[in-house]
């Protein structure tokens, strides 16, 4: 049986039925759980409000522990991978957030008494909020993760029914970022993709479990931001597109297409979750793992780092430190990403503008390297004049000035980053 009280109000969800207590008049009456979100909302009424505006304008820069460590963290990898990116100069570039992902909790279950998620005393034996505090003496945030249903996707509790007292907890121990992912979700609370065009998504089931806990997060004292594994940027400051990334060319390919097709949803507050970095992961080539930071940045994901940062190299390091690049993603004067400028399945000429001026990104996805013409009338940002001078962001050089058009050598699987002024 779960139960929750709200006011004079008293809900208790048992097996096939709702139970709603009035202690005005002592009233007892049963509601039917096939119809359990419009019940929700019926007793626990939605603020109607999105996530908070004092968090995420632009998007999150920092790192997460999954695609370093999946499972197998424990409160020293964490506090390690802060001091990283303190020492390492990251935190000066913006890099802000570290984030536990799942695994963090006891699989056995809540605290019988106050129904709040434990940590799991092997792995965090002085608790989260030792983590978190240890996290912010280094002058950065700390982020979590839990699951919009039962359980989360390893198995571990999630907070589904439980998103007023998750919320509290995690403003309790300085939570400054949610993950929220999509796993074990009872099936009352999912939705059929075969559906019409024009289908409403705002009240989907999917949209109503998820804006529980944004309004929960809405009522505690801390700013969070709320990234949510589901699509839907009503609901987060940034929502992932697809599954789980994977250190593959071909991972970072298919999630460009992607990112696209969701384009004109991204600005300020809200943010297409290309996923987790694999920038030192697998066996990407520098050339795409150029492309893999460049992308990530002109499409105006979040950057969350997925690597042992203490392995990195010297040239991945530079990647990842790219000021001009990084400027790009986290303009505050224009939230829109860069989009593509010529239609193709596997887009490849993308343009944008930033307070530095205008900017077109060249993708080269052939297995050789191969011209790339930048035809400045058929660029919008480039349309006002026939003449412009070209900058190279990843060396952060002048190219020259050039009249019509400019055509750059772009290597197999790389990405020529260029701003025009």
């Amino acid at each position: 049986m779960l139960n929750y009280q709200l006011d004079l109000k008293q809900v208790l969800i048992n097996n096939n039925h709702v139970e709603v207590v009035d202690y005005d008049d002592n009233d007892h009456y049963l509601e039917d759980v096939d119809n359990l979100h419009t019940i929700w909302y019926k007793y626990f009424p939605k603020s109607g409000s999105g996530p908070s505006k004092l968090v995420a304008k632009t998007p999150v820069l920092g790192w997460n522990s999954w695609n370093a460590f999946g499972g197998n963290i424990n409160e020293a990898k964490i506090i390690a991978a802060a001091n990283n990116i303190s020492s390492l100069g990251l935190k000066d570039l913006g890099y802000t957030y570290v984030a536990i992902d799942d695994t963090w909790s006891n699989i056995t279950g809540r605290d019988p008494t106050t129904q709040r998620v434990k940590p799991d005393s092997n792995k965090f034996p002085n608790g989260i909020k030792y983590v978190a505090d240890a996290v912010h003496a280094l002058g950065l945030k700390f982020g979590i993760y839990s699951d919009a249903g039962l359980t989360t996707c390893a198995g571990f509790p999630g907070s589904l029914y439980y998103e007023t007292i998750d919320a509290q907890t995690w403003n309790d121990w300085g939570v400054d970022l949610v993950k929220y992912d999509n796993c074990n979700v009872p099936s009352n609370w999912t939705d059929s993709y075969n559906i019409p065009t024009d289908y409403d998504w705002y009240n989907s089931n999917s949209a109503l479990r998820y804006r529980r806990l944004t309004d929960a997060l809405n009522t505690i004292s801390r700013p969070v931001v709320y990234s949510i594994c589901n699509w839907g940027n009503a609901n987060g400051h940034m929502w992932r597109l697809s599954g789980d990334s994977s250190a593959s060319w071909s991972y970072i390919t298919t999630i460009i297409q992607q990112a696209v097709y969701y384009i004109n949803y991204v600005d300020f507050y809200a943010h297409g979750d290309m996923d987790m970095m694999e920038i030192g992961n697998g066996a990407l080539t520098l050339t795409e793992q150029r492309t893999h930071f460049a992308a990530w940045c002109f499409l105006k994901s979040p950057i969350l780092l997925g690597t042992d940062l203490s392995l990195l190299s010297t040239d991945q390091l530079a990647i990842i430190k790219n000021k001009e690049l990084l400027a790009f993603s986290q303009d505050t004067t224009y939230g829109a990403a860069a989009k593509p400028y010529i239609s193709a399945s596997s887009p490849a000429y993308f343009s944008g503008t930033s307070t530095a001026g205008a900017h077109v990104f060249l993708i080269n996805y052939n297995s050789t390297s191969g011209s790339m013409t930048v035809t400045f009338s058929a660029v919008p940002e480039l349309q006002s004049k026939t003449s412009w001078k070209v900058h190279d962001m990843w060396t952060g050089t002048d190219i020259g000035t050039y009249s019509g058009s400019y055509t750059a050598t772009v290597a197999s699987h790389d990405t020529a980053a260029l701003r025009f002024t």
